[in-house]
């Protein structure tokens, strides 16, 4: 929703505001230059802008609203407005708020909240004088339009925004909201496992939105994958790809470590599992420099993520293995997974493997897992690290 003429897209972050001004200028370009790659991602024609600490995308009115969702997908982004640029004078403010009433206002309660930036000097007017004035130009053009307004100052039914800054003013209907966070590659590359699954997207997109980029790595379970497994995993990149046009799966062939693994134990298997998978990831991250590895375990959710059984299979590896679900309870990772976009392919039904034992344990130590796994499982692991294949 925007007001007649809108061609200016307003970005508004966060977290970045708060860091000293090299960081923070070092931020903001980054942000700037992940905007315009989705924009050119998505076909959008948008230049984007940074000014006093604010950044713009200037485009048509025919693609302002692309642009927003473009915005509001870019991790740093704490919120997007379309939004119409006039002279940062009263009576210009005024008509493009009775514009936008015109436009968007049917009835029900409404309300007009207005900022200035700049000096005092900057303008003859306050915030206050703006709310006042801009609140009855509305107001005049809901009569004008047969609608009968209400004023609700709390908690009105529209609001009508106003920005006002000493070059030009903004005149917007809407905030959308972005992820938040910082913006992607401000921090280290991490290698994300994925498995198909709910958690596993909704953990690379959270480490994406801290500034993470990262590296998708499947690992293939060979018999006790197949096919549908495999194509569920790429299916819930491919929707990651909203966020990060770049990104692209690697497919580790761990179905030979697998066998032994299911042949050989019983109970401690799917620890083993993990810590085999863990230590393909490991070694996928020494190739490719990253600085640690991202999963979808949350406390307690299965029984390989108790907190006994994590310890045990996090010292398979060297780098952090990083779980930015650990503490959510699933239905909280499902709602995310709904925001993001990734929950429908995720579940898909792809087959049950065969991997879980019938009574799998929960507390166990590491010296038993050890003792129990095959002695050469971490060179299986590099084997199948040097195996990967990068799929679009």
């Amino acid at each position: 929703m925007h007001p007649p003429g809108a061609d200016t897209v307003l970005v508004r972050h966060g977290e970045i505001g708060v860091k000293s001004p090299q960081v923070q200028h070092s931020m903001e370009r980054r942000l700037r230059n992940n905007l315009a790659g989705l924009l050119a991602d998505r076909d959008v024609d948008g230049d984007v802008r940074a000014e006093h600490g604010r950044l713009y995308v200037h485009t048509t009115t025919d693609a302002v609203d692309a642009a927003t969702s473009a915005a509001a997908d870019a991790f740093g982004v704490v919120s997007a407005s379309p939004a119409t640029v006039v002279e940062p004078t009263m009576d210009a403010i005024c008509d493009a708020l009775a514009g936008a009433a015109s436009e968007h206002y049917d009835g029900g309660s409404f309300a007009v909240r207005a900022r200035r930036a700049g000096e005092p000097e900057a303008h003859p007017f306050a915030s206050t004088d703006l709310e006042e004035s801009g609140g009855a130009a509305v107001w005049r053009a809901a009569e004008a339009a047969g609608v009968e307004p209400s004023v609700d100052l709390e908690s009105p039914d529209t609001t009508f925004f106003v920005e006002a800054r000493p070059e030009r003013a903004f005149v917007f209907c809407e905030k959308r909201s972005g992820p938040g966070g910082l913006p992607l590659g401000s921090q280290a590359p991490l290698v994300a496992l994925v498995s198909g699954g709910i958690d596993s997207p909704v953990a690379a997109w959270e480490a994406m939105r801290r500034g993470s980029p990262v590296y998708p790595l499947y690992v293939d379970l060979g018999d006790y994958g197949g096919p549908d497994h495999r194509a569920r995993a790429a299916r819930t990149v491919a929707d990651l790809r909203r966020y990060a046009p770049d990104l692209s799966m690697r497919v580790a062939p761990g179905g030979d470590g697998i066998d032994r693994l299911v042949a050989g134990m019983d109970g401690l298997r799917m620890l083993s599992v993990r810590r085999f998978i863990l230590a393909i990831g490991a070694a996928v991250a020494d190739d490719l420099d990253a600085a640690g590895l991202v999963t979808g375990e949350a406390i307690g959710q299965k029984s390989s993520q108790t907190a006994t059984n994590l310890r045990v299979t996090t010292a398979a590896v060297d780098l952090p293995v990083h779980r930015p679900l650990l503490t959510m309870d699933k239905s909280e990772i499902t709602r995310r997974a709904r925001e993001i976009g990734t929950f429908d392919h995720a579940t898909i039904p792809a087959g049950c493997n065969r991997v879980a034992p019938s009574l799998p344990e929960t507390a166990a130590t590491r010296a038993e897992v050890r003792d129990a796994e095959p002695d050469d499982l971490f060179e299986l692991a590099r084997d199948a690290a040097d195996r990967v294949d990068v799929v679009d």
